[in-house]
């Protein structure tokens, strides 16, 4: 289960990956300017829609949102896509740096 603090932490962390503040995310999402800075607060939680809404907005799936170990879900996303065009061989070579770098 997820505890209100560890959503409210990854809004927080996946909003500054975006380089948006709260306000602007608040107006760009359909709610009021201080809609978002409230969720992070721990004023109030967004409804499911509101939450969908968010969602888009950062360009990512809920599953996505709740994914704690990808600490940057539209990176991996943008790398998965870029990958899908790859010969077989360039994506052996792609694991292979992504492992080197992983032992890092």
């Amino acid at each position: 289960m997820v505890e209100k603090e560890d959503f409210i932490k990854r809004l927080i962390e996946l909003r500054m990956q975006k380089g948006v503040s709260a306000r602007d995310m608040s107006l760009s999402i359909g709610q009021s300017a201080g809609y978002i800075n409230n969720i992070e607060n721990g004023v109030n939680l967004p409804s499911m829609t509101v939450f969908f809404y968010i969602c888009d907005y950062l360009e990512i799936s809920p599953k996505d949102f709740f994914d704690f170990s990808t600490p940057n879900p539209s990176k991996s996303q943008e790398l998965f896509e870029l990958a899908k065009g790859l010969s077989e061989h360039q994506l052996d070579l792609l694991i292979a740096l992504a492992q080197e770098l992983k032992r890092k």
